[in-house]
């Protein structure tokens, strides 16, 4: 058979009425079908310049602030990783994660809160993408943490904050609340411990480690940063384990496992001890200057288990309280709640 020109039909072809008639209008059909396309790849590059030389909507533009953006910034020698959406002249939300984690635990509540909020989210030091130096180069205290984070909110040039507080978000965020007090605008604690009925059985191990810093009151703790602890603390208390993302614990023993990080993570399982003092001071805190506080708790948490929730009540009058149907890391399974919840707070108590 010899070759033919697009549009051309065989010359064996010829013979048979048939097969040629079937052949011309499939030939016809195709025809059509390519001018179709080649229309409608005119007309979509027509529209794509009117879209884009159109002035952007102030909905555009809100759903545009909305995005998170990634940055680092020097502090003390440091690079601060975090994540940041939303208009700087709004008012802001700083979101402290908690262990083992990183900022990476707010990525669903960010675009949430970002339609209204300034929202930045830092990772600590020895966390997430921030610097991690040797326990040789850094000392590692929640003291230390919370100056690192202090000084990274003041270079953003945030005056006043509300503060949202996870697990090891808390003790870093009320120190930098009795410091500074008249820049917290309002509280949201989310299994954030500030009472010594919060530290039940699960601390056990850790109170062991404070009295006495042996090798083998060591090794128990060490047993905390391995893949099945990790994952547990994401899936234990859940409605719906399986729904939970690999991702959180991938991420997280990923960075965990990194070279030196172990011994970062028992510095300051040893520092922790540190703050249990502290209580009676942030008590006082909460009674003296009454912060607008969200209680948003995952009921089901073994490590902060509801019963720390509870004793917020006695010391802060302005209070919302929710016990939520989940574990440790609430927003996983309900961050729409929170989120919603956080937006609701804030414009009540007018925090715009």
């Amino acid at each position: 058979m010899k070759r033919c020109l697009p549009g051309q039909v065989p010359l064996e072809w010829k013979g048979n009425g048939v097969m040629k008639n079937e052949v011309v209008q499939s030939i016809k059909y195709y025809a059509i079908l390519l001018a179709i396309t080649a229309l409608t790849v005119v007309f979509s590059q027509q529209t794509g310049r009117a879209q884009s030389a159109a002035p952007e909507t102030k909905a555009t533009a809100i759903e545009r602030g909305a995005a998170t953006r990634y940055r680092t910034v020097k502090i003390d020698n440091l690079d601060v990783f975090y994540r940041e959406a939303g208009d700087p002249s709004k008012p802001a939300i700083v979101l402290l994660h908690g262990f083992p984690t990183s900022s990476h635990m707010f990525r669903n509540l960010i675009p949430r809160l970002a339609k209204d909020y300034y929202v930045v989210a830092p990772d600590y030091p020895g966390f997430g993408y921030s610097s991690a130096p040797k326990i040789s180069e850094y000392d590692y205290t929640f003291e230390n943490l919370s100056i690192v984070i202090e000084k990274f909110v003041g270079s953003l040039g945030i005056k006043k904050y509300s503060l949202y507080l996870q697990d090891y978000g808390a003790p870093i965020g009320y120190r930098l609340a009795v410091r500074s007090p008249e820049k917290v605008q309002a509280l949201i604690v989310q299994n954030g411990n500030a009472y010594d009925e919060g530290l039940r059985e699960f601390w056990n191990p850790f109170k062991s480690y404070w009295k006495e810093q042996t090798a083998e009151n060591a090794k128990v703790l060490l047993g905390f940063l391995t893949h099945d602890i990790t994952k547990w603390q994401y899936t234990h208390g859940t409605r719906n384990p399986g729904g939970i993302t690999p991702d959180n614990w991938t991420v997280d023993q990923y960075l965990l496992d990194r070279a030196g990080n172990k011994e970062i993570q028992l510095k300051l399982f040893m520092d922790y001890g540190t703050n249990p003092p502290l209580y009676p001071k942030w008590q006082a805190y909460f009674r003296q200057h009454q912060p607008p506080t969200l209680i948003v708790w995952g009921k089901n948490d073994y490590i902060f288990p509801a019963e720390g929730a509870e004793p917020y009540k006695r010391d802060l009058k302005n209070i919302e309280f929710h016990l939520l149907n989940t574990g440790h890391f609430a927003l996983e399974e309900d961050s729409e709640i929170i989120g919603q919840k956080m937006l609701d707070f804030l414009k009540n108590q007018k925090v715009r």
